[in-house]
């Protein structure tokens, strides 16, 4: 995994160069400090897929071309086996499986996400991105935190919400989850 996170990391330093981007621009475009942006550059830190999202938005770049240095060529559909879609592992309470990344000028990002249960006490590390979002709850039960707000929600269940504010969510009684994201 750890090889991975450096191929990512190298791809997103020669796209910024190539763009003519200052690692400045780019940790203020993300909000984060240009330590942690240099960090990510230099693989020793893992991106987040929400900041990779952003990443990609910035540098015009489908965030498959981060994802596996390969340039999505389908433009008419494209189809993605079960549990055959590029996997990501971005943040450790989270694991993403890319479902689409071979369809050129996608408008969204589709996911499966799965989410290991953890210690209770703790809440999840929140994030935030550009744009809208989607969750479908595919197996198990999801707690759901946003903008001050803790919602439930079982298999069947979905939530839309803006994702520029903070949210995270949390498999519920002690087993894992999984859904469906859709990150316009």
């Amino acid at each position: 995994m750890q090889e991975k996170i450096k191929e990512i990391a190298a791809r997103v330093r020669e796209l910024r160069e190539l763009s003519d981007f200052t690692v400045k621009e780019m940790a203020e475009y993300m909000q984060v400090s240009d330590e942690i942006y240099e960090k990510y550059e230099s693989g020793s830190e893992d991106i987040p897929a929400s900041i990779l999202f952003e990443i990609a938005h910035k540098l015009r770049v489908d965030m498959a071309t981060l994802l596996t240095g390969e340039e999505p060529r389908m433009n008419i559909f494209t189809v993605t086996r079960d549990e055959k879609g590029v996997s990501v592992e971005r943040r450790k309470q989270y694991r993403y499986q890319n479902l689409a990344e071979n369809f050129i000028h996608k408008k969204a990002e589709f996911f499966i996400v799965s989410v290991e249960p953890k210690s209770y006490g703790t809440k999840p590390e929140t994030n935030s991105h550009p744009g809208q979002e989607f969750n479908y709850v595919l197996e198990g039960s999801l707690k759901v935190y946003i903008h001050n707000n803790e919602i439930t929600l079982n298999k069947g269940d979905s939530i839309y919400f803006d994702s520029t504010y903070e949210h995270a969510m949390e498999a519920l009684e002690g087993e894992p989850a999984k859904f469906l994201a859709a990150i316009m």
